[in-house]
């Protein structure tokens, strides 16, 4: 019998992204986008697996849906998805590992390195006109600074902290890490509470999962504890850095700056007061793309295709449940 396969959110892939490996595994459906569980149960209620990321898998959308026996996340996060209610329906729960560590790792030093070099201001400094009608050969009027000697410090050490401590090292940087849960790391870095990742740090990135243990992990509290120099940057899960207490702090100045990937709500909401700092050398804000350079993409798709046909073959594979 043929299996029915329906894409929740062809987006999250991108268009430039192939799919066609789908349809080697039966009939393959796709949608743009899809928001709500009343949406998605439509789209699925004759569905035998089901491909999706944001769209909400529970109850509501998946109870009139009862041929679905796989959920294949295009994604590390399942917050989506009510793990125990596909448990009790005997849902498959496959998402996809380590695809995007390379590029959130990169994009980590892309918000680091053009905060702390003002590469917007230099850019835009050459481009209006001013480099060309000045008379000395350089200008570095906006002080900026190197990051050998500094103080990298990390909260969140899994494949993506890992990597990211390697980098920085490799800038000769003093690298600290602080797990959130309290449990000892073998990293071969110095191991801080967060006193001393909030007192020492020159740098802060945030790789650290969400849980009630990292929510707000950045608070008003945390931020006053920071070096007035300090950059933040958060590439880790939205509400692990209390927005409201970081425009507060940027405002006035309590640290230097600070670059993120997530906000709480996205897209960014009107009322996010982070969207009214326009200085791009206090505050950079890119629209949650960290994870989404065409490779990292492509290996999604592939890992998704991989898990759901292991499923089919009746094998385990980057089973969540």
């Amino acid at each position: 019998m043929a299996v029915k396969i329906v894409l929740l959110e062809r987006l999250s892939a991108g268009e430039d992204v192939d799919l066609s490996c789908f349809e080697e595994l039966g009939e393959f459906i796709s949608y743009d986008n899809t928001v709500t569980a009343e949406e998605a149960a439509e789209r699925i209620a004759d569905a035998d697996a089901v491909i999706a990321n944001k769209a909400p898998m529970n109850e509501l959308s998946l109870k009139n849906a009862p041929k679905v026996k796989f959920i294949g996340e295009l994604a590390t996060g399942y917050d989506n998805c009510d793990i125990e209610y596909c448990k009790s329906r005997g849902i498959r729960v496959a998402n996809v590992r380590d695809y995007s560590t390379a590029m959130v790792a990169q994009h980590t030093f892309t918000l680091a390195l053009t905060l702390s070099q003002k590469i917007i201001y230099y850019d835009n400094y050459v481009k209006s006109g001013r480099y060309a009608s000045q008379e000395r050969f350089s200008n570095f009027d906006i002080p900026f600074n190197e990051l050998d000697h500094k103080t990298w410090g990390i909260a969140g050490y899994g494949n993506i902290g890992s990597r990211v401590a390697k980098i920085a090292e490799s800038f000769g940087c003093r690298v600290i890490i602080h797990s959130i849960t309290g449990r000892k790391l073998d990293t071969g870095f110095e191991q801080v509470d967060k006193e001393r990742l909030l007192k020492e740090s020159d740098f802060i990135s945030l790789h650290c999962p969400l849980s009630d243990l990292s929510r707000h992990f950045i608070d008003k509290d945390a931020l006053s504890k920071m070096k007035k120099t300090a950059i933040l940057i958060n590439v880790a899960r939205v509400p692990v850095v209390d927005n409201r207490a970081l425009y507060e702090a940027l405002e006035n100045d309590v640290i230097a700056g600070a670059g993120l990937d997530v906000l709480e709500g996205e897209p960014i909401s009107e009322d996010n007061p982070l969207g009214k700092i326009k200085d791009s050398g206090k505050l950079i804000i890119t629209p949650h793309l960290a994870w989404a350079c065409v490779e990292a993409r492509k290996r999604c798709v592939d890992e998704v295709f991989l898990n759901l046909k292991a499923f089919l073959n009746g094998e385990e594979r980057n089973a969540v449940c």
